[in-house]
């Protein structure tokens, strides 16, 4: 017990060591990013600049809800409190959604306004150096959040990385609008409302696709196939256990939740049936994490197999 709760204290220290790193690039961006806009006279880097402060706002719902999720089992809570860590990614995933929503309004706002024979203000060089920065930044702390979300198995890490990377896109899409309004004339200055459109529609894509995994595991949805059958063979690689069934699965947070039938010899003691069971539980557990919920249950084999 001691040694769990010693593993799930580092990975929430690394959940917020990533998470704290991320909200500082934002921090530091959004605040360029408004200056620019401003003295730049940037409506689409000013939209960039409140992507950014979703990005900040998102950083602190995975610290609030990833210090919940780390919390031992307790009372009320027999299986822990895993499923807010994806609350927070299913939280992430709509933030992002409204996001999207408003980039894609926006643009397609301009966009008429310019049809209609409006012209569109070139920005300055401010705002397209703003954007730049942004890509570079953005990239990296995306590359550096996934990396990390990986290692950690951690849904709330991966969504943020997402996020992050959908404001990398967005501030192409802004660089490009701008670049296209300094270096080819105010004619052009529909290219940057365009280039938002399309962005917007990307990442509207990426939200919903994180929304359904969100609410996949929060409806309790099974893992997918490829991983239930790979269960069902481990099961089967215990010498003794036959015909493994009846797999139920499911994600708590980051981890896995299994239960699952065997076959065995009716003839054997009730310690070997246990120990048996044992060596299941601990093959399962060494594959998916010291983590995982797994429940056996034994049943004799049918009179003829044995």
């Amino acid at each position: 017990m001691q040694l769990q709760s010693t593993v799930l204290m580092d990975r929430r220290g690394e959940i917020y060591k990533v998470t704290l790193w991320g909200g500082a690039v934002n921090v530091l961006l959004l605040l360029f990013k408004f200056v620019a806009g401003i003295v730049g006279h940037s409506s689409a880097m000013l939209a960039d600049a409140v992507h950014s402060l979703s990005d900040f706002v998102t950083d602190i719902i995975v610290l609030a809800f990833v210090h919940i999720s780390g919390k031992p089992k307790d009372k009320s809570h027999d299986y822990g409190h895993g499923k807010y860590e994806t609350l927070a990614m299913t939280f992430i995933a709509l933030v992002l959604l409204v996001v999207a929503a408003g980039i894609v309004y926006e643009g397609i706002v301009k966009i008429v306004f310019w049809t209609k024979g409006g012209l569109l203000e070139a920005p300055g060089m401010l705002a397209l150096i703003a954007a730049l920065l942004s890509i570079v930044l953005k990239e990296g702390v995306f590359h550096y959040t996934m990396q990390k979300a990986r290692k950690l198995n951690s849904p709330a890490l991966e969504a943020n990385a997402w996020h992050h990377r959908s404001d990398a896109l967005s501030s192409i899409g802004t660089a490009i609008g701008i670049g296209g309004a300094i270096f080819l004339g105010l004619r052009w200055t529909v290219l940057d409302p365009l280039a938002s459109v399309v962005v917007g529609l990307f990442i509207a894509k990426m939200s919903v696709d994180l929304l359904r995994g969100g609410i996949g595991d929060l409806m309790e949805q099974s893992l997918p196939d490829e991983v239930e059958q790979e269960m069902l063979r481990l099961a089967a690689s215990v010498p003794g256990v036959e015909e493994p069934h009846d797999l139920r699965t499911r994600r708590i947070g980051s981890h896995y939740a299994i239960e699952l039938h065997i076959l065995m010899d009716a003839d054997i003691s009730l310690r070997q049936a246990h120990d048996k069971a044992s060596e299941v539980e601990d093959l399962l557990k060494k594959h998916y994490g010291e983590e995982t919920h797994v429940v056996v249950h034994v049943e004799p084999l049918p009179e003829g197999k044995s």
